[in-house]
């Protein structure tokens, strides 16, 4: 039988924590909801996205590319451009994150009720 207070292994732990680091970001599940919603380009991602800077646009799509959420195809024409779309596990994830926006709004919807 296993301690309650035992740790976790390494890879399990870092494995949680690089997740954490991608998704936990206040801007990381707002860079997902455009790319699912179709919105592919980060100059038309950093529009969209009310207040993210392109350092930090750049940043999350490195991040969540890098975890497997993102695809990135370069497109070699002057000027070059790049576009982003969601992979199996992004698509995934953005579906999660739907269903947590969801609960959210049965959440308020059931407390403005009690109000």
């Amino acid at each position: 039988m296993k301690n309650k207070t035992e740790k976790k292994p390494p890879s399990s732990r870092s494995t949680y924590r690089q997740l954490e680091d991608v998704v936990g970001c206040k801007w990381s599940v707002s860079v997902l909801q455009a790319i699912a919603e179709g919105i592919s380009r980060p100059g038309a991602l950093e529009r969209h996205i009310d207040g993210i800077s392109t350092k930090v646009l750049g940043e999350r799509l490195r991040k969540l590319t890098a975890y497997g959420l993102l695809s990135r195809q370069v497109y070699p024409e002057i000027p070059p451009h790049t576009e982003y779309t969601l992979t199996d596990n992004g698509r995934k994830l953005a579906a999660i994150i739907a269903q947590l926006q969801r609960l959210d709004n049965d959440i308020r919807s059931a407390t403005d009720d009690v109000q």
